[in-house]
């Protein structure tokens, strides 16, 4: 898996993911600012492949002469800018595309890039189930800027097989073709990495919650099934939405894929069916579920500016997913989860392997490094709380929120607004368990 900045992971699932590659990202400098991505993707399920069609536009934000995309293992095949010809290098996983001219500050062009592939990763076949779904590596399966401050709309067109029902980030739109080609469209910007999609001879169940459409889809498990598993959504979302004083959507879909560790996208999160048997037979197992669940607020909506400040992302969705807990489940629930924490820093410590939250690099982080992101990160999370108390605590979490909702941000623009907040110089806390 390429892109560990997008794993949602327990501790035992970071052990086996510790061999992961450096995420492949496109310089923060990049000279231009992408408005919006049209992809027509053509997947064959049996052959394990997929072909498209990729439409960039994007405005200057410099006077750039090439522009640099991440295009993961794809072949690309053809490049026009504003429909002429241009030159195109593939360098790894980098795309760089020569422009005829160097852009003007604020002018706006559109990027067209041709490519097939046959991905390893990002985007996972199963024909044996009549499955396929993204995970992880979005610039796997579409040409983009792999960066999270790097926000943009989305309009995916996807032709399927017939009979195979899909859901997507973004609003799905009326099928062309007659059904064989699926629409959706992405309205609010958001960074590439929670694009997605999942299609499969999916069973569905659907709730209204609130005034919220929740759908749950599964290939394995009946609609009853589905509505035992997934019971407690609507009260999930309503406690992340009273947390944060605001609503991430109108729509959350939950689907059971053949298998995943977990992956939050735009409105929409995947686990696996082991995963979902898990909550059927256990319905007290649904701290996964919640971590996928919070990140539409806490990683999604909100994100952090670069992966130096994942924590803001990880951290957050692991502390909010016990907080949740606790609420669901009572104190004693909550403290085991704030224990197995407090452990593993401890662990982390013991073996010289304790870092700060914000790290000075992460092109290759171990098991270890995303324990200090993920246990590490709630932990302090739980350590602010019980400093200044529920009360200030919540009040300003839910401030940060709405202030940079629709935004990336850093760590010392989380730490400024709990301090306007509260009224408390958070320096020495910050000092001593972040920096």
């Amino acid at each position: 898996m390429t892109s560990p900045h997008r794993i949602c992971l327990s501790a035992a699932v970071a052990l086996w993911l510790a061999g992961t590659a450096p995420c492949g990202a496109a310089q923060p400098e990049r000279g231009f600012d992408v408005l919006h991505y049209s992809v027509s993707l053509a997947p064959d399920l049996n052959a394990r492949s997929v072909s498209g069609l990729a439409a960039v536009t994007l405005r200057a934000t410099g006077v750039p002469g090439e522009l640099l995309f991440d295009a993961g293992e794809l072949e690309v095949t053809r490049v026009s800018v504003d429909g002429k010809a241009a030159i195109f290098v593939k360098e790894g996983r980098s795309l760089r595309v020569v422009l005829p001219r160097a852009m003007r500050n604020n002018e706006r062009r559109t990027v067209s890039i041709a490519y097939r592939g046959t991905p390893r990763t990002g985007l996972q076949f199963h024909p044996e189930r009549g499955e396929m779904y993204t995970i992880f590596s979005t610039s796997q399966w579409m040409p983009c800027v792999d960066a999270p401050d790097e926000r943009a709309t989305l309009e995916l067109f996807l032709r399927l097989p017939a009979g195979m029902k899909a859901v997507a980030t973004g609003r799905e739109l009326p099928p062309t073709e007659g059904g064989a080609v699926r629409h959706w469209r992405l309205d609010t910007p958001a960074p590439s990495y929670i694009y997605g999609f999942a299609a499969g001879r999916y069973m569905e169940e659907r709730q209204e919650v609130r005034g919220m459409s929740l759908r749950y889809l599964s290939t394995d498990r009946t609609p009853e099934e589905l509505l035992r598993i997934f019971q407690d959504t609507g009260d999930m979302l309503q406690f992340f939405e009273d947390r944060a004083g605001l609503r991430f959507g109108s729509t959350y879909i939950q689907v059971l894929v053949n298998r995943t560790v977990g992956q939050e996208m735009a409105g929409l999160s995947a686990m696996s069916e082991s995963y979902g048997l898990q909550v059927r037979d256990d319905p007290a197992e649904v701290t996964l579920m919640a971590h996928e669940a919070a990140h539409q607020w806490w990683g999604n909506l909100l994100t952090a500016r670069n992966w130096n400040h994942f924590w803001l992302n990880e951290g957050f969705a692991t502390f909010m997913a016990a907080a949740y807990v606790e609420h669901h489940l009572g104190a004693d629930a909550y403290a085991r989860q704030v224990e197995g924490w407090s452990r593993r820093l401890e662990k982390l410590r013991a073996d010289g392997k304790d870092k700060p939250l914000v790290f000075s690099d992460w092109n290759a982080p171990t098991a270890d490094d995303r324990a200090v992101v993920y246990q590490k990160g709630a932990y302090v999370l739980h350590l602010l709380r019980q400093d200044l108390g529920d009360e200030v605590f919540w009040r300003g979490l839910r401030a940060y929120t709405r202030a940079y909702a629709g935004t990336s941000v850093e760590t010392a623009e989380f730490k400024s607004s709990m301090e306007k907040t509260t009224g408390r110089d958070l320096t020495a806390f910050f000092s001593k368990w972040v920096y």
